[in-house]
């Protein structure tokens, strides 16, 4: 992935349907006020807060956000890189999503518990600064 220097806000206004960006608005400020960091927009419409390199076992590596979300017209991605075993008890208490690999969909923001959200976002953030597990060595870029 790499940035693209788009303007967020600007990204963000012309999102639709208007529930999408108004979900996308609130999770941005979630993601803003546990990173501390301002968004950037990536590659294929993902809003990042800071950059991380991964690399994998298998050679691969490359460049993401270290929390991120995307909003698509059918839900809001969020990004979750360490994938959701150790976030089963909190998504049991979510409300209605769906999740695969390292996404986690939602359709509709205001059916969820927005503290069980931000608990599962702190946790990945935490997660990323870590420096990830021997499944993905990441490595905080700025």
């Amino acid at each position: 992935m790499e940035k693209t220097g788009q303007d967020v806000q600007e990204y963000l206004a012309a999102v639709t349907p208007a529930r999408r960006r108004d979900d996308a608005l609130v999770v941005l400020d979630i993601m803003r006020e546990i990173t501390g960091r301002e968004p950037e927009m990536w590659s294929s419409g993902i809003v990042g807060f800071g950059t991380c390199h991964y690399r994998y076992p298998t050679g691969t590596e490359g460049l993401t956000g270290i929390l991120a979300f995307a909003p698509r017209k059918t839900s809001l991605t969020v990004y979750v890189f360490e994938g959701f075993d150790t976030h089963r008890e909190a998504l049991a208490q979510l409300g209605p999503h769906t999740t695969s690999v390292s996404c986690l969909y939602i359709k509709d923001l205001s059916k969820v518990d927005l503290d069980i959200l931000r608990g599962i976002l702190q946790r990945s953030y935490d997660w990323m600064l870590e420096g990830g597990s021997d499944a993905a060595i990441l490595t905080i870029v700025d």
